[in-house]
């Protein structure tokens, strides 16, 4: 068959099933990811049907898709927010470090996956999922809630150690001298703080080059600017996706809130495409020996996560109730536990298991992190509710 009308309907099956997972996922009320992953084993090496087609095309997809998911979160905070949040969360956020990075550093140590395998599950394990908290603390009614600002805090606090942790991630598994290393990390920091610094000043002068009226012109400015920020960050040996967050940082006030609106449609395709793409390149028959390492897993960093909430919204004055909330809302991980694994497997530098382990973690996060979320107040309030008083017995028997 022509290569391209092979590619044509490859691509055309591939999201016209994606269509279909995600209606499945809201009908049930849960995240798409987990069936976007799904997908990507079914379709993929050692899955039922192999892709041939569209390698070429799904892998500047996926990093595209990775861009835009990166933008569109830096599109929800503003610099102030962001220093705001620093501030206010900096203590529970390195509680949640130490806590949520260890069990994958340790466990990578344990299977002899070494020092950058520990780095790269301990990422994997620490980062909570935005979208998906975002997600489950919108459809819950939970926005004017008094634990949620903590949350966020938290979120927050997670992405601007993204911001530093992505660079030295990329340097690790590039391989490059302690030196060159440092270099990077060194230019890395001096992005944030110059981009922070502009957003808070002059963010202004960012949002207004690249609105327009227009929404033809403002997506292909977005876009265009997205594109040309992430490709100038990964010349300077910065990560992409840590250019293109900075970049929705910068971009504030109506700016960010259209931009959020015209880019969504276009994020959830190459997202949906970047989760498939990941699925495609991990064999299936390599989840069920890693299987029970990753239930394992799960269940420390599901508790560590509760841990972590619990403390912060006790700092706060929150009630018992707020507390477990906030931890539950914390559970789950997806797009960037897959991001930094995609970069890592991408690598070559780490065994094919990390991949595996990391899918089948982020398939049982993904699902068990919004089923915590929706059910841990009723729980919780049955195991407050106070015992019935025994029956007094009276000398009628009564």
């Amino acid at each position: 068959m022509d290569p391209l009308a092979l590619t044509l309907i490859e691509l055309g099956a591939v999201v016209f099933c994606l269509g279909m997972l995600a209606r499945l996922a809201g009908r049930i009320g849960m995240s798409p990811i987990p069936l976007y992953l799904l997908g990507g084993l079914f379709f993929g090496a050692g899955g039922v049907i192999k892709l041939e087609g569209m390698h070429e095309f799904a892998h500047l997809s996926s990093e595209i898709g990775v861009i835009l998911l990166l933008l569109m979160l830096g599109l929800e905070y503003t610099a102030a927010e962001l220093v705001t949040g620093l501030r206010r969360s900096w203590q529970a956020g390195v509680l949640d470090l130490v806590l949520n990075f260890l069990p994958g550093a340790i466990l990578a140590v344990l299977l002899g996956w070494g020092v950058v395998g520990a780095m790269v599950m301990g990422g994997v394990t620490y980062i909570s999922s935005s979208g998906i908290a975002a997600k489950v603390i919108t459809d819950l009614g939970r926005i004017g809630n008094r634990e949620t600002p903590v949350v966020l805090s938290i979120l927050v606090f997670e992405d601007l150690a993204m911001a530093i942790y992505l660079p030295i991630l990329t340097a690790t598994l590039a391989g490059v001298s302690f030196a060159v290393g440092l270099q990077t990390v060194g230019i890395s920091l001096a992005v944030v703080t110059v981009v922070l610094l502009v957003a808070l000043r002059h963010g202004h002068h960012v949002s207004k080059a690249v609105h327009s009226e227009n929404s033809e012109v403002f997506l292909l400015n977005l876009l265009g600017a997205a594109l040309l920020v992430a490709g100038l960050a990964a010349a300077m040996q910065v990560s992409a996706a840590v250019g293109a967050f900075m970049l929705g940082i910068a971009i504030s006030g109506a700016t960010a809130h259209n931009a959020t609106r015209i880019l969504e449609p276009l994020r959830d395709l190459f997202a949906a495409i970047f989760f498939v793409v990941f699925g495609l390149n991990t064999d299936p028959s390599t989840i069920p020996p890693v299987l029970g390492w990753a239930v394992l897993l799960a269940l420390a960093t599901a508790t560590t996560k509760m841990l972590t909430g619990i403390w912060a919204a006790k700092r706060a004055g929150i009630g018992v109730p707020g507390r477990f909330r906030a931890g539950a809302a914390l559970i789950a991980r997806g797009e960037f536990s897959i991001v930094i694994a995609g970069l890592a497997v991408a690598s070559g530098v780490v065994p094919a298991e990390l991949a595996a382990m990391a899918t089948a973690y982020v398939l049982i996060m993904a699902v068990t992190g919004p089923l915590a979320a929706k059910y841990v107040e009723p729980i919780v309030a049955m195991l407050r509710r106070p015992a019935k008083p025994p029956a007094v017995r009276t000398a009628d028997g009564i």
